[in-house]
C-alpha cells in the first residue's frame, strides 16, 4: 500500500540536509507497508537569466528501496546540503504499483507539467481517472505516466489555468479538483505558485496531521471553516498515513474526516469543508498519541510480522485486561454495557469485515450463535454493499477492522447507519473513522500492528468477540457451565500461546520442505474452518504461493481431485464435535496418496499414525482452539516467505 509523508517547517530554519533526513526517515518508518518505488518533492531555488531567484520544485524518484532514493538525493544536491531554509514544504511517498509498472516515471509525486507547477502524493485509487484523462488529453494536456494519480495534478493545472481571477486560493483549487474525483484518496498538494503553503485532503483513505510547536498551542480544538480562513499557528506540520512515521516528531495529532481540506498558510493550520452536513461536528480536536517509539521498533526480530506473532501472549492479555474478572467470572465491555438491552432485543447480529477481520467473524460465529441464541450473519463488506443487503432498525451490525479505516467496511457502516441499525465497532485504532462513526464499540488493545499481514490483531479480535458473547449470555442459567469453561480457557490462553510459539523451529523445518512448492491446501471444519481461511490468506499474501482454505466437509465436492502425493495438504484435526468427520476426510486424503501435515492435539495416536508430519498443539476449549491453531500457520507463512527470498517487510495489501 502507498505511504504518504510530508513535512513543513515554518519560520524554523532547517538545512536542506535536515529536511532530506526528515523526509527519508518518514519514508523508512513506512517501509513495512510494502512498496516498489519512492520519491520526494522539495523546493529547489535556482537563478534565472536576470539573476533573481525563481521558486521551482524538484522531483527525485527511484524504483526500489528508500535507500536508493536517499543516495540519489545526496548525489543530486550535494552542493546545497548546508543551505538553510527558514520555511519549506516537502513531500515524500512510497508507492505500491497498481496502475503501471514500478518505475521512476510512475512513482509519486506526480506532476502537472514539465515545470512542476503542481505536484501531488496520493494513497488510494481514482476510479474515474480514464474519463478525466480523456477529457484532459482533449484539452491539450500531455500525460507521461500510466498512473491513475497523474490526472489529479493535471486537473489542478487545468483549474488553475482557467480560474476566474488571481485571487483564487490554493485550497479553493483543491476543493474544485476533488469535486471531480471518484474513488478513495488521501492527497497532499504542493505548488510553486503557492510557496510555503500545504494543502491536504482525504476521502475513504486515512490521513493524519501532526503538529509541533516550541510554544503552547493557542487551542487544541480547531473549528471547521466553511469558505473562510485560518486558525492555529504551528511551527512544524507533518502529513502522513500512519502513527509510526510521526511519533518521533510529535504526539499531537489531528485526525482528518472525509472531504476535510487541511490548509497551512503562513504557518496557520485551518480545516475547510465545502458544505456543512446535518449533525456534523464543526470542530477537529488535536489529540495526544499514547504511543512510544520503542513500541513500534522491531527489536531483535527479523521483521515486524515476526515480532507481532511473538507478542500474542501479551496482546491477548491486553485485550482481556480490565474486562474479565476471573474471580467472579464476570465480563464487562465498557463500550457496550449501555447498549446491552438493545442488543438483546435485536432481530439478528450482522458481522461485517474484510480479509483477516472477516475471518475473525467467521471464527466466532458458531459460539456467538450458541451463547446469544441469535441468528448471526457474517458478511464480506464489499459483497454486502454489492448486494444492497436489507438492513433493519432492529439489527445490530458489527464492523471489524484493525485500522478502523478499511474503505469497504467504512462504507458498509454508513449504509447500515442510514437504515437505523445499531452500529458497533471492533477496532485497534483509537480515533479511527470506524471508531468515531459507530454508536458504540470495543477497542481490542492489541497494541501497534506495524506488519501489514495482520497477526496479533486477528487473535485479539477473536478474543474480543468471544468476550462479547460471554457478556451477553451472563444471565442465562442454562449456559453457565459453558461460559465457565470458556472463561477458564481464556485464563490460561496466554500460557498456551507461549507453548505454541515454542514450536517455531519445528515449523521452520516444515517450511524448508515446502518452500519450493507452488500450491498448498489448508483443510478443516467446524471451529477450525476460519483458521484454514486465515492460514491460506497469510500464505498467499506473504509468500506469493497459491494457497486455498477448504472446508473439509466439501472435500468430495471437487477439491479431492487436487489431492495426490505432490500436493501439500495441511489438515486441522482437533478433539471437538467434528473430530470423527475430520478423520473421515483424512482417510480420503491418504487414500489418494496425499501426505498430510496435521495440526492436532497432543497425544493423539489415531491421527498421528496417518500423518506425514504433525504439529501437536495444547488442547483447549473448542471455541478457543482456533487461536492456538492459527499461530503455526502465521509462523509457517513467515518462514516460507523468507525461504522463498521475499522481504516480508515489503509485502503490501489493503489494511483490514
Amino acid at each position: 500500500m502507498c505511504g504518504i509523508f510530508a513535512y513543513l517547517n515554518y519560520q524554523v530554519p532547517r538545512t536542506r540536509k535536515e529536511i532530506f533526513e526528515t523526509l527519508v526517515t518518514g519514508l523508512q518508518r513506512l517501509e513495512y507497508r510494502g512498496y516498489d518505488s519512492a520519491g520526494v518533492a522539495v523546493d529547489c531555488p535556482k537563478k534565472t537569466a536576470t539573476d533573481t531567484t525563481d521558486n521551482t520544485i524538484c522531483l527525485v524518484k527511484k524504483k526500489g528501496k528508500v535507500k536508493a532514493l536517499d543516495e540519489e538525493l545526496y548525489k543530486k544536491y550535494s552542493l546545497e546540503l548546508d543551505e538553510k531554509l527558514c520555511t519549506h514544504f516537502g513531500l515524500a511517498h512510497t508507492r505500491w504499483a497498481t496502475h503501471g509498472e514500478p518505475s521512476a516515471v510512475n512513482s509519486h509525486p506526480q506532476r502537472s507539467d514539465k515545470d512542476n507547477e503542481f505536484v501531488v502524493i496520493h494513497n488510494g485509487i481514482i476510479t474515474n481517472y480514464k474519463e478525466l484523462k480523456e477529457y484532459l488529453i482533449n484539452k491539450g494536456y500531455e500525460f507521461e505516466s500510466e498512473t491513475d494519480t497523474e490526472v489529479i495534478p493535471k486537473l489542478m493545472k487545468y483549474v488553475y489555468d482557467n480560474r476566474e481571477n488571481r485571487g483564487v486560493t490554493f485550497s479553493k483549487l483543491v476543493e474544485r479538483v476533488i469535486k471531480q474525483l471518484e474513488g478513495a484518496f488521501a492527497l497532499v498538494f504542493k505548488s510553486r505558485h503557492f510557496p510555503g503553503e500545504a494543502v491536504a485532503t482525504r476521502r475513504g483513505s486515512p490521513l493524519l496531521i501532526g503538529v509541533r510547536s516550541e510554544h503552547e498551542l493557542q487551542t487544541e480544538h480547531i473549528p471547521v471553516q466553511y469558505n473562510s480562513d485560518v486558525i492555529i499557528i504551528s511551527t512544524h506540520v507533518h502529513f502522513l498515513f500512519t502513527h509510526s512515521a510521526i511519533i518521533e516528531h510529535t504526539n499531537k495529532v489531528l485526525y482528518m474526516e472525509d472531504d476535510d481540506i487541511a490548509v497551512v498558510t503562513e504557518g496557520r493550520l485551518s480545516i475547510h469543508r465545502m458544505n456543512r452536513q446535518a449533525g456534523e461536528d464543526p470542530v477537529r480536536a488535536i489529540q495526544t498519541l499514547e504511543m512510544e517509539m520503542q513500541q513500534i521498533m522491531k527489536g531483535n526480530f527479523e521483521a515486524f510480522m515476526q515480532k507481532e506473532i511473538f507478542e500474542q501472549p501479551e496482546s491477548v492479555v491486553n485485550t482481556m485486561r480490565g474486562r474479565i474478572c476471573f474471580d467472579t467470572n464476570k465480563v464487562i465491555l465498557g463500550g457496550l454495557k449501555d447498549h446491552l438491552k438493545e442488543i438483546k432485543r435485536c432481530r439478528r447480529l450482522i458481522m461485517i469485515g474484510c480479509g483477516t477481520s472477516f475471518h475473525a467473524a467467521v471464527a466466532t460465529r458458531q459460539i456467538l450463535e450458541e451463547l446469544t441464541e441469535l441468528p448471526v450473519m457474517v458478511e464480506l463488506a464489499s459483497d454486502f454493499l454489492d448486494r444492497n443487503t436489507p438492513v433493519f432498525r432492529d439489527d445490530v451490525c458489527f464492523f471489524i477492522s484493525q485500522s478502523g479505516e478499511t474503505a469497504d467496511t467504512l462504507m458498509a457502516l454508513r449504509y447500515c447507519k442510514e437504515r437505523g441499525a445499531l452500529t458497533v465497532g471492533i477496532t485497534n485504532t483509537v480515533g479511527s473513522s470506524i471508531c468515531r462513526e459507530t454508536d458504540c464499540g470495543v477497542h481490542i488493545n492489541a497494541g501497534p500492528e506495524i506488519g501489514v499481514a495482520s497477526t496479533k490483531a486477528y487473535t485479539s479480535q477473536f478474543v474480543a468477540l468471544i468476550m462479547f458473547a460471554l457478556m451477553l449470555s451472563e444471565d442465562r442459567l442454562s449456559l453457565q457451565k459453558r461460559r465457565l469453561e470458556i472463561i477458564n480457557g481464556l485464563k490460561v490462553l496466554p500460557e498456551l500461546i507461549k507453548k505454541v510459539l515454542s514450536l517455531d523451529e519445528k515449523i521452520k523445518a516444515i517450511a524448508q520442505e515446502l518452500f519450493k512448492q507452488r500450491s498448498l491446501l489448508v483443510m478443516g471444519r467446524g471451529f477450525n474452518y476460519a483458521t484454514c481461511l486465515e492460514g491460506a490468506l497469510k500464505i498467499k499474501e506473504i509468500t506469493y504461493m497459491h494457497s486455498e482454505g477448504i472446508l473439509a466437509g466439501e472435500l468430495k465436492h471437487g477439491p479431492l481431485a487436487l489431492i495426490d502425493k505432490y500436493m501439500p495438504v495441511i489438515m486441522i484435526i482437533m478433539r471437538d464435535a467434528c473430530y470423527v468427520k475430520c478423520q473421515n476426510a483424512l482417510q480420503q486424503v491418504t487414500a489418494r496418496s496425499g501426505r498430510p501435515i496435521i495440526l492436532c492435539c497432543q497425544d493423539d495416536p489415531e491421527v498421528t499414525k496417518n500423518a506425514y508430519k504433525t504439529i501437536e498443539l495444547p488442547h483447549t476449549v473448542d471455541c478457543l482452539q482456533g487461536i492456538l491453531s492459527v499461530i503455526p500457520l502465521q509462523l509457517l507463512s513467515f518462514h516460507l516467505a523468507v525461504l522463498r527470498g521475499y522481504d516480508v517487510s515489503a509485502r503490501a495489501r489493503r489494511r483490514c
